[in-house]
């Protein structure tokens, strides 16, 4: 889980290598929190009859490092938030009180994991519509990983769907801070990821063509199915049929919009974990179908941003198609025959 803001700093300091990248991969998955004294990390473990495990670090890595620098202070704390397949996540605590929340990746450069990330939650927080959390830095950790720290929020309990459905059809409606995107192009200055697959974003001027290459056809050549290839290319064929009528503008999308990256913030709605890319705003609906957005969301949503009735419940389909497409390429399974159905119905 992550959230962001306005990047304070960003890759270019080469810091010293540390001489311990990462607890063993046991400890990532059952730690509940550490404590660093001394350069000594006292584990403590889930589980009955489980006992504290010290681990030595030796130097402190390149977290520490910038925390020290920027902050002047010490990592005192370090409490285990969790893990995805590419990044595990903790919560670090200053000796002055700070508390900061840290993404680590162990086999991927900053650029291609974090920047992406970076860039579009400072897009979000640009439009002061929604919270997201405030970006720090984003830098090299070790000789191949990477990290990303962001100030830390207190994530959990109850919020507003009707405020959700306002805040993020502010967002969708607020002006765009890129160029290209005020000058009517779509897609984003860095490429990204969705889940754990590339997403390319080259700026370009047709939206058409833009969904056509970069989202549809491009989830279709990593699945390397026939079938998919067949059915993708005549949706290609005639996706402009779909857009008749329609006026699209660029919007700065989330882009990875399911329950789990939506969330209570002291009280109001948080979005975080983005793939953001500027681009349809229908398009940023594309999750829905593990979203949750009950119909308090939806009228208030609407409220601001009607739906454009020609062609809405064929483009939602087309939106949702790229999605499942993408779970098919990241874990298989009963996503293959959902993205087949859609395309069937759609050509």
């Amino acid at each position: 889980m992550s959230l962001t803001g306005k990047m304070h700093a960003s890759v270019g300091s080469s810091p010293s290598q540390a001489l311990v990248r990462s607890l063993p991969s046991f400890f990532q998955t059952r730690f509940i929190a550490t404590k660093r004294e001394n350069n000594v990390v006292v584990v403590a473990s889930r589980g009955r009859g489980s006992r504290p495990t010290t681990v030595r670090c030796g130097d402190a890595d390149e977290v520490d490092e910038w925390v020290k620098n920027t902050f002047g202070a010490s990592v005192v704390k370090s409490k285990g938030m969790g893990s995805s397949s590419w990044a595990s996540f903790k919560q670090l605590e200053l000796d002055n009180g700070k508390k900061l929340f840290v993404k680590v990746c162990r086999n991927r450069d900053a650029d291609s994991m974090f920047a992406g990330e970076a860039e579009g939650l400072k897009a979000m927080h640009d439009t002061h519509t929604i919270r997201v959390p405030n970006v720090l830095h984003y830098g090299a950790h070790g000789p191949e990983g990477s990290f990303i720290v962001m100030e830390y929020l207190h994530i959990g309990g109850r919020f507003s769907q009707a405020e959700l459905g306002t805040k993020l059809a502010q967002m969708h409606l607020a002006e765009p801070t890129a160029k290209e995107a005020k000058d009517g192009y779509f897609g984003f200055g860095v490429n990204n990821t969705i889940g754990g697959t590339p997403q390319p974003n080259e700026w370009t001027k047709d939206w058409v063509e833009f969904y056509r290459e970069k989202r549809i056809r491009h989830q279709v050549k990593l699945a390397r199915d026939p079938e998919l290839t067949k059915l993708g290319d005549k949706l290609c064929d005639k996706l402009g049929d779909y857009f008749q009528g329609v006026t699209v503008r660029p919007s700065i999308l989330h882009g990875d919009l399911w329950s789990g990256n939506v969330s209570g913030v002291d009280g109001e709605p948080g979005i975080f974990d983005p793939a953001s890319y500027y681009g349809h705003h229908e398009a940023e609906f594309g999750m829905s179908w593990c979203a949750s957005f009950n119909g308090d969301f939806w009228a208030a949503y609407r409220n601001l941003i009607p739906k454009d009735d020609p062609g809405f419940e064929e483009r939602q389909q087309i939106y949702l198609l790229y999605h499942y497409l993408n779970h098919y390429n990241m874990f298989g399974g009963g996503y293959y025959g959902t993205a087949l159905s859609i395309l069937r119905g759609l050509v």
